[in-house]
């Protein structure tokens, strides 16, 4: 935390384009001195790319991965002036805004959280709250806090009986709730969807939460394209507004698929950008595998 808030001193005072120089002895780092993540990011990016990465794409990736947590110091001080970001599916979310019934957000690993906050500028009045477990929410709120004491973040923590009755609030009242839901504690039942090209485990617990209730999922990510650039996607991937109890399985088992499909094509377009760095694709004999409403 104390070499967090010595970045987040040094990159205000100095600003965004000096202070991104620091990044690159970052990246070189990890790439010399973190081999496990290495060799994984390694197999994402065989499998993303369709051949062998060169050293060239190893340091890329890892360069975008600190280029975001660096951006995220200016973000999360309101500095969106210094970034060009283009939003494609606006219109989605600003007619998903004016139903008034909320809606989950299923984001992902990708790029930044935080560029999607740009969309909130835009539309006055679109509330977001993130939902995570209470051990993630504390490292979130340390991490946030280091970068900017003031800001505040809207957490909702999951693990408690109480999470899904806060949830139902927010979205009764218009708000939206999001999720990160290509990551698994190891605990928790996961279902197998085909993602570049091999069977990987999602977990269901977000499709449940929305199946449960009955809630239209919209995808977003915020992708960085280099330089001061971010491109923000939202599409609607799933609506269990209409599900009932008898075909909610089936339903929660497709809308798994939509996600992991959709992932899937952000990976494929913007590669540099997926920041899971570790076995995505080891086998999982505890995965529970919902059934489809013809079994």
């Amino acid at each position: 935390m104390s070499l967090l808030r010595l970045m987040a001193w040094f990159s205000m005072r100095l600003g965004r384009r000096m202070s991104r120089l620091v990044l690159y002895s970052v990246a070189a780092y990890f790439f010399l001195f973190a081999p496990t993540p290495r060799r994984h990011a390694r197999d994402y990016l065989r499998r993303v790319l369709g051949r062998a990465p060169t050293a060239k794409d190893r340091f890329r990736h890892i360069l975008s991965f600190a280029s975001t947590i660096h951006d995220r110091i200016f973000l999360l001080n309101g500095r969106f002036d210094l970034f060009d970001i283009s939003i494609d599916g606006e219109e989605v979310m600003q007619a998903a805004r004016l139903c008034g019934k909320g809606a989950l957000l299923m984001g992902a690993h990708l790029g930044s959280f935080e560029v999607t906050h740009a969309l909130g500028r835009r539309q006055p009045g679109l509330d977001v709250a993130m939902a995570m477990y209470a051990a993630n929410a504390r490292k979130i709120n340390a991490v946030l806090s280091a970068i900017n004491p003031r800001f505040k973040a809207d957490i909702v923590e999951l693990g408690n009986i109480s999470a899904m009755l806060e949830i139902h609030a927010r979205l009764d009242a218009g708000s939206f709730v999001g999720i990160l839901a290509d990551r698994t504690l190891g605990n928790e039942p996961t279902e197998q969807a085909k993602f570049l090209g091999a069977p990987a485990s999602f977990p269901i617990g977000p499709m449940r939460i929305a199946a449960m209730l009955r809630r239209p999922v919209y995808f977003m990510a915020g992708l960085y394209l280099g330089g001061n650039r971010y491109h923000i996607i939202f599409e609607k991937i799933a609506d269990f507004s209409g599900a009932t109890t008898n075909d909610r399985k089936a339903a929660v088992s497709a809308a798994i698929q939509e996600y992991a499909a959709a992932v899937e094509r952000c990976c494929r377009a913007y590669p540099y950008n997926w920041f899971n760095f570790f076995d995505f694709w080891q086998p999982d004999p505890a995965a529970v595998r919902i059934p489809t409403g013809s079994e």
